[in-house]
């Protein structure tokens, strides 16, 4: 199955995908760095990225977020209807590893997950999942950085309790217009 992905096609190469988020722009500075908020041009962002998600079919089965306000206010921009949502602490703080953990633990039947989270994280998180047989354009909009409100899709080769470094395939990129 093909899908255009603004400008880069998505190739759907397994039956389970990743899409992994990292926050809209927040605030600089709050009384500690977990309640820091989205701005107004980050919850913009977040908006456009849940109506891409739609627009592309990519709604989520399943999500993994981080606590942080930021993500959590992400996540509700993302207006993302019947989606079942963990909110998880370890992820706040946690390297990439922990991440993989997480993902590792979503149901079995999800055939769509959506990590929400923070960088260097997110950005980490796909190069480590990643094949290296992705698509050209997704693969060097990701090499170019890891923006607030960009997305990165995956296309997972293994169950999600196998997933571990290169078991994945990068199929598209996009950052949220604000």
């Amino acid at each position: 199955m093909r899908r255009s992905l603004r400008g880069a096609t998505v190739r759907t190469v397994t039956d389970r995908r990743l899409i992994v988020i990292r926050h809209a722009k927040a605030e600089p500075y709050a009384s500690t760095d977990h309640v820091r908020e989205l701005t107004e041009r980050g919850h913009v962002a977040a908006a456009d990225l849940g109506r891409h998600l739609r627009e592309q079919g990519l709604v989520p089965d399943h999500a993994v977020v981080s606590t942080s306000t930021r993500t959590r206010q992400t996540w509700a921009d993302l207006a993302l209807d019947d989606v079942s949502v963990a909110f998880e602490d370890a992820v706040f703080t946690g390297s990439p590893d922990v991440v993989v953990d997480c993902l590792r633990a979503v149901p079995e039947d999800a055939s769509t997950v959506l990590f929400l989270g923070h960088n260097p994280t997110a950005s980490y998180l796909c190069h480590f999942l990643d094949d290296g047989g992705g698509d050209p354009a997704a693969v060097s909009e990701l090499l170019r950085g890891f923006p607030p409100a960009a997305l990165c899709v995956l296309d997972v080769a293994v169950a999600w309790p196998d997933l571990a470094g290169e078991t994945c395939r990068v199929t598209g990129f996009y950052v949220g217009r604000s």
